[in-house]
């Protein structure tokens, strides 16, 4: 395999599949088989899931919520989705585990980058829920922070399109897709590939983003294996 450890971005709306809101199981657990393949094939594995399937903070203050609030509904939108992914690896005999950025036993155990090395070395999968602990931080962030905590070669996020293009190619079908991208001509194209905070704590711990599509089966081990998919930023 080319690589050893990653860590996984996964957004909360991907895991709609073709609801408009909430846990599509067949996506839920679709991801939970590719995930075990992963973890079968030596693959040590963390994650992070976003929210945005459940509640967005920064959607929320347009609508009256306050901005700390909002974000902590949002973290906890994580939780959600951890859990049910934990769930689903359980339920397939993949060992799971869920740890949160803030106390909050007995629904999951403190984030320690020792534990989560000790646990993903011995073939679980460390689930990182509640962002960063912290409003004003997205859950983008919080990925390039705990891929370069537990030491990961790189950080792969899975999205519903193939990498990163010019433009958004949903709307705009002239739009080119890159096969390898920089971290400054992702920051001066202003591409919405992870949030600023996120590419430069990236860039600045040498740590390469994958942008692919994960609701094509099998991407994932296709990637682990060397194949070229997505988008390299780095």
């Amino acid at each position: 395999m080319k690589y050893k450890r990653i860590l996984l971005k996964l957004s909360g709306e991907s895991l709609m599949g073709k609801q408009h809101y909430g846990i599509d199981t067949n996506k839920l657990n679709e991801y939970a088989l590719q995930i075990k393949k992963a973890v079968e094939s030596g693959i040590q594995i963390g994650i992070v899931i976003g929210g945005g399937n459940i509640f967005r903070g920064l959607t929320g203050t347009g609508k009256g919520y306050d901005r700390v609030k909002g974000d902590y509904m949002g973290m906890l939108a994580t939780v959600i989705n951890s859990l049910a992914l934990q769930s689903a690896l359980e339920n397939i005999e993949q060992p799971a585990r869920v740890m949160t950025a803030i106390p909050m036993e007995p629904v999951g155990e403190r984030f320690s980058k020792q534990k989560s090395i000790a646990s993903i070395e011995h073939g679980e999968v460390i689930i990182f829920s509640f962002g960063t602990g912290n409003p004003y931080f997205t859950t983008d962030t919080a990925a390039a922070l705990r891929a370069v905590e537990i030491e990961a070669d790189i950080l792969l996020k899975g999205t519903r399109v193939d990498g990163v293009y010019s433009d958004n190619p949903e709307k705009d079908k002239t739009a080119v897709k890159f096969d390898d991208i920089s971290f400054d001509e992702v920051i001066e194209r202003e591409l919405k590939v992870m949030d600023l905070t996120a590419i430069t704590l990236c860039k600045e711990n040498n740590l390469s983003i994958l942008v692919f599509n994960m609701d094509i089966p099998g991407n994932l081990i296709k990637i682990l294996s060397g194949e070229k998919i997505g988008t390299i930023v780095g």
